[in-house]
């Protein structure tokens, strides 16, 4: 009798655990519903100020960045982010979209950009002109398929350096990306981690889900800003702003994402 209570009383400490988990995302997810409006998206005063951004007259030569090619001819928004990063040959690079709107504005606006690298991640009392853009234009792709494209040899090029920094332990703790996003069914807490090493719905649907906004820091953030927080969080050294790895882990990670449906901004914890 007293085998039958210890396996018993094994038992509930084995099923608690799960249930609680399991209740806990229930609540989660009613709680994203209800603030899933647009409306009630501060994501959206994002969109907003992007909106202005894009067609403010700025820089020495005074003009906007509506001529701005973001891979489907000048000005065109409508599914450009749904297709980047992508290769540009006028800069010989693949280049997510916070990459190529610093190369229009200082190839068509001539805009010193000191202040917006110093303002690429908003906080308190302090917007990000990159932030509000990205968020502006991803939105013109809602509702659309993720396709990278990996034609050009630049392209796979990248997709290739971005997995193997993907798998690249480093740093004190010997993380890498993997560490958190290698398996299936790992979760920091309350917080599912989607697996990105093979394609698959928790890759759509994280990468169908960026710029977000997040409730925790009251800004909306992007791609940039997710991979920047995770090297701090892996306590490795911060990547560069717009740096050409980041870009490769993005190619990476949207690739194995392909056919995600876009929404954006989301809001997130």
């Amino acid at each position: 009798m007293r085998w039958v209570s210890i396996s018993l009383l094994l038992l509930l400490v084995a099923v608690v655990p799960v249930a609680a988990q399991e209740e806990s995302e229930k609540e989660i997810e009613r709680y994203r519903s209800m603030i899933a409006d647009p409306m009630a998206n501060p994501g959206y005063l994002a969109v907003d100020r992007g909106e202005k951004l894009w067609t403010a007259a700025r820089g020495t030569k005074n003009v906007s960045l509506e001529r701005c090619d973001l891979g489907l001819g000048a000005g065109v928004l409508e599914g450009a982010y749904a297709k980047l990063p992508r290769y540009f040959a006028d800069a010989d690079r693949v280049m997510d979209l916070e990459q190529r709107l610093f190369f229009c504005m200082r190839a068509l606006q001539d805009l010193d950009t000191k202040d917006v690298v110093a303002r690429r991640f908003g906080g308190p009392g302090k917007t990000s002109d990159m932030e509000d853009l990205v968020a502006f234009i991803a939105n013109k792709s809602q509702g659309m398929k993720l396709a990278v494209p990996l034609t050009h040899p630049k392209e796979r090029e990248t997709r290739a350096i971005g997995e193997a920094m993907f798998f690249r332990r480093s740093a004190i703790n010997d993380f890498s990306c993997a560490t958190c996003h290698g398996e299936d069914g790992r979760r920091i807490r309350l917080q599912a981690l989607p697996n990105f090493t093979k394609p698959g719905p928790e890759a759509r649907e994280t990468m169908g889900s960026w710029p977000t906004y997040r409730v925790s820091q009251s800004q909306t953030r992007t791609m940039q800003h997710r991979l920047w927080d995770c090297y701090r969080q892996m306590r490795m050294p911060g990547p560069d702003y717009l740096s050409d790895g980041l870009t490769a882990l993005t190619v990476f990670l949207a690739s194995n994402a392909e056919g995600a449906t876009i929404a954006v901004p989301s809001i997130k914890r």
